[in-house]
């Protein structure tokens, strides 16, 4: 029997808290609400939630610094951030602290409900190993789909972020062929809105810092212009 998904609303408007939870609860899915930003931290390095809804602007402690504080303890469920923001620099700053995807208000409840079932897929998705292990190895690197962590050619230990992960699966599930930077994108974020193409050429550069012997002439992450990415595990230089 599956279960069905968890999520927390942290939400500090009551009214908006609850239309939300009654609305997800109808979906099919577990809810837990909090008002306050640290009660929702303990409870978030505490509980493994499928995803965290997350208002920005919440007492004792903002909805960033909520975000930036559980991925640096480990912590890689979904997080949607709820804000009255909505500037584009508001936007990047929370992907830039760990978070999946941002929602300004006011918003329609089906957008909000349509986003939710999109980042649970996602989820999905990645939880599905590509070759019917967590491990991926490319020459003498290995790296853990599971747990983040991998081991590079020289030795030395790599911890990844969940995009970086992200990234990584999608190029390694179709290894030896071109992905384009839209379909990395959809799969990994799910939205255009942002960030652009432009943010997958930065996660290939940092993804051939950690595991490439020559960052500059790769034969790992290979570039096809104007289209995206090739990922060769049995390496071959361009």
């Amino acid at each position: 029997m599956t279960t069905s998904p968890l999520i927390l609303v942290v939400e500090d408007e009551p009214h908006l808290a609850a239309g939300i939870a009654e609305n997800l609860e109808t979906e099919g899915y577990l809810v837990e609400t909090i008002a306050n930003g640290r009660e929702a931290l303990g409870r978030i390095l505490e509980v493994d939630y499928d995803l965290v809804l997350l208002d920005v602007m919440l007492p004792e402690l903002d909805g960033l610094a909520i975000c930036e504080e559980a991925r640096e303890q480990g912590r890689d469920m979904p997080v949607l951030f709820l804000s009255a923001k909505d500037s584009v620099d508001d936007r990047i700053q929370g992907l830039a602290v760990g978070g999946d995807d941002y929602l300004p208000k006011p918003f329609h409840l089906q957008e909000l409900l349509l986003r939710v079932r999109a980042i649970l897929r996602r989820r999905r998705w990645y939880e599905v190993m590509p070759f019917g292990d967590s491990v991926i190895r490319f020459g003498d690197n290995e790296f853990d789909l599971r747990t983040f962590e991998g081991r590079s050619w020289h030795g030395g230990q790599q911890t990844l972020t969940q995009k970086e992960a992200m990234i990584l699966k999608a190029l390694a599930e179709r290894a030896g062929e071109v992905v384009s930077r839209e379909e990395i994108l959809d799969r990994v974020w799910g939205y255009d809105l942002y960030p652009s193409s432009r943010t997958i050429d930065n996660f290939i550069v940092r993804l051939r810092k950690r595991f490439e012997p020559n960052p500059q002439e790769p034969c790992y992450f290979h570039t096809v212009r104007g289209v995206g990415y090739r990922f060769t595990p049995q390496g071959v230089e361009e």
